[in-house]
């Protein structure tokens, strides 16, 4: 999978906002609810970082293992999100395309139509960090320039609460929250934030970089 990376550039592609006929509103009513949900789920992973610019980001990611990320607004004003993480080469920058209510990750035009998309940012980080899991890793850097990055640990804004790892590690061994014998508001709690967010494997993914 090659993967479209730049230190000087990043975001999400921005949602269309045109009229499109009977029933757009709607349409567009519902990405809009969409967009607060998967924004309210991302701030409550604890490494989205809001507004900062491609120098802020390579600065907190230059001292960090290989692997490591954050999620943060995207400068570019048509869109919205941009994954920074820390390669062998150094801290760079991977955008997030919103799009009709989805997110996916950015690339070359003959790629974008067969990555997957997803409702939201969190649930995009998973599927990259745990895809590839079990995946042996090839060189750093091929021949031809080719860096791999791999998602592996996010960097949090603050020490994530106690609660929230313990969450974390109950969605790691089921699913079935709902039929735990726990009190209902406790239940809630594990259900705002349905993901395992692993951080003992990386996912690999190739980046040409730019």
């Amino acid at each position: 999978m090659t993967l479209r990376s730049s230190e000087s550039s990043d975001g999400a592609e921005r949602a269309g906002t045109e009229w499109r006929g009977p029933g757009a509103e709607v349409t567009e009513r519902a990405a809009a609810e969409r967009l607060v949900a998967a924004m309210e789920e991302l701030r409550r992973a604890g490494w989205y970082w809001g507004s900062m610019n491609v120098a802020e980001a390579k600065e907190r990611l230059q001292d960090t293992p290989e692997g490591t990320f954050l999620v943060r607004d995207s400068s570019h004003s048509e869109y919205l999100l941009t994954i920074s993480v820390k390669t062998s080469a150094g801290p760079t920058n991977l955008r997030i395309e919103y799009q009709d209510g989805k997110f996916r990750l950015d690339s070359i035009i003959c790629v974008r139509s067969r990555l997957k998309q997803f409702d939201s940012v969190v649930h995009l980080i998973e599927y990259y960090v745990l895809t590839c899991k079990d995946r042996k890793t090839g060189p750093e850097t091929s021949s031809n320039g080719i860096v791999h990055l791999y998602l592996n640990k996010p960097l949090y804004t603050s020490i994530p609460s106690l609660q929230h790892h313990c969450r974390i590690t109950i969605n790691k061994c089921t699913n079935k929250i709902l039929e735990l014998p726990l009190p209902t508001r406790l239940k809630e709690y594990l259900k705002e934030y349905q993901y395992q967010e692993s951080h003992q494997h990386s996912e690999q993914m190739v980046a040409g970089l730019l």
